[in-house]
């Protein structure tokens, strides 16, 4: 019995290395390949975030970002809410092109801009022209608004609305910004493109 019982204490040792070398191997190659798909899975993510916000037109989006003092990111998002990117898009309020101008707003900013242009409304399916008036209409509406959220307001459901809302009390506190929007859909849209816009910062780095 001795004999057995040494020789099964032998056999234990260079057969149990062998066995444990192997589990870590096989834990190590495990948690590899964790990583690895971790890895695609977020690459993916930030794939398929990318399409549904993308950096189109962005010659036009850059240029009159910085010439109108906005973060390019406010106007993509801006655009992708209004538009989808699409530049022949029509609203069933007349409103056209990227940034979705009416064609009496585009009327008001081309008497307001120093090049006093007189450009017919179906310029506004041209991409260069719908952000260059779209974001000029947003500079104008900050000079007289100031807040982000209250040019917003303005810019989706029109000046006279928002003055009218800054004059209620139960609308606004101070009479510059608005605590609270009667309108759905602008109540919305205020906080829509803000939260697009972190989108586009931390998708791009913007």
């Amino acid at each position: 019995m001795t004999g057995k019982l040494r020789r099964r204490k032998e056999s234990a040792g260079p057969a149990g290395r062998p066995r444990r070398i192997g589990w870590r191997l096989e834990m190590l190659l495990l948690a590899l390949l964790l990583a690895a798909g971790t890895l695609l899975l977020r690459a993916g993510y930030r794939r398929y975030m990318q399409a549904a916000y993308p950096l189109e037109y962005s010659e036009y989006v850059e240029k009159y970002a910085e010439y109108y003092s906005f973060e390019p990111a406010f106007l993509y998002a801006l655009i992708r809410t209004e538009s989808e990117f699409d530049p022949g898009a029509v609203s069933r309020a007349g409103a056209m092109g990227l940034m979705q101008l009416t064609e009496d707003t585009f009327l008001w900013a081309q008497s307001r801009s120093p090049e006093a242009e007189d450009l017919p409304a179906d310029e506004l399916f041209d991409p260069e022209t719908n952000i260059r008036y779209g974001t000029m209409v947003l500079s104008l509406l900050r000079e007289e608004f100031g807040d982000t959220r209250t040019l917003l307001a303005a810019y989706n459901a029109g000046i006279g609305n928002v003055r009218k809302w800054l004059a209620d009390p139960a609308c606004s506190d101070d009479g510059e910004t608005l605590r609270d929007i009667p309108f759905p859909e602008t109540a919305g849209y205020v906080e829509k493109i803000p939260a697009a816009a972190e989108m586009y910062r931390e998708l791009y780095g913007l």
